[in-house]
C-alpha cells in the first residue's frame, strides 16, 4: 500500500482499498481510526461495525466503538463494547482497562478493581490503567494498595504528575505528611493543578513540620 503524505490522502488510500476488497476488517478499522482523528464519529462508527462484521475477533474495533460511546457520555455502551472486546480476545489489556474505567465512572468500585487488575496483569506497562486502579483503591479505602500502585507508576514514569498528586492524597490519608508534601510539591513542579483543599492541608502540615 502506498505511503500517505497526510490524513486525507491516508483516508483516500483506505477507501480505495475497501472498494477493491470490502471484506477486509483491518482496512475498515484503519479508516475508522483516521476518521476518529478527524472527529467524524458517525462515519467512523459505521466503519467499525463493518470491521467487526468482517473480522469478529478484532478486539481493537470493539474498544474504539466503546470510545465513541464514551465521547457521547454513554457509559453502558462503552462497557458493553469493551466486554465484547475481551470476549473476542481474553488478554486484551485495553478492553479490561476500559471496563474498569467505565465501572469507576458509574460508581461501581468493586467491579472496577478486578477489571483494572486484569488490565495491568496483561500489560504491566499500562500506566493509564495503573492510575485508574490507584484511584479505585483509594476510593475503596485500600490506601496501602493505592500507594503501592502509585509507586509502580512512578517507577514506570517518574514525572507522571497525576501519580504524584494521587500519592500525596493517599499519604495524607495515612497522616504521613512529609511524604504527602514531597509528592504534592512534585505534582505542582510538573505543572499539575492540585486541588486547593489538598494544597491548603499540605500547607497546614508544612507549618508544623
Amino acid at each position: 500500500m502506498p505511503q500517505a503524505k497526510n490524513v486525507e490522502e491516508y483516508i483516500g488510500i483506505q477507501r480505495t482499498a475497501i472498494a477493491s476488497n470490502p471484506e477486509c476488517g483491518t482496512t475498515h478499522y484503519n479508516l475508522a481510526v483516521a476518521l476518529i482523528g478527524q472527529k467524524k464519529y458517525d462515519e467512523a462508527e459505521q466503519e467499525l461495525h463493518d470491521a467487526v462484521e468482517c473480522s469478529p475477533n478484532l478486539a481493537e474495533a470493539y474498544a474504539q466503538l466503546g470510545g465513541i460511546c464514551l465521547q457521547r457520555g454513554d457509559m453502558e455502551g462503552c462497557l458493553s463494547y469493551n466486554k465484547r472486546a475481551i470476549h473476542s480476545r481474553a488478554g486484551f489489556a485495553e478492553g479490561h482497562g476500559n471496563i474498569g474505567f467505565a465501572h469507576l465512572q458509574m460508581g461501581n468500585v468493586d467491579e472496577a478493581i478486578p477489571a483494572l487488575e486484569k488490565a495491568v496483569r496483561w500489560n504491566p506497562n499500562f500506566i493509564q490503567a495503573y492510575t485508574t486502579l490507584a484511584n479505585a483503591y483509594l476510593m475503596n479505602g485500600m490506601t496501602d494498595k493505592s500507594i503501592e500502585t502509585g509507586m509502580k507508576i512512578i517507577d514506570l514514569e517518574p514525572n507522571f504528575a497525576i501519580a504524584h498528586n494521587n500519592l500525596a492524597i493517599a499519604y495524607l490519608e495515612k497522616e504521613e505528611y512529609d511524604l504527602a508534601t514531597d509528592h504534592c510539591d512534585k505534582a505542582v513542579e510538573l505543572g499539575y493543578e492540585v486541588a486547593p483543599e489538598i494544597l491548603k492541608e499540605i500547607e497546614s502540615h508544612r507549618k508544623h513540620a
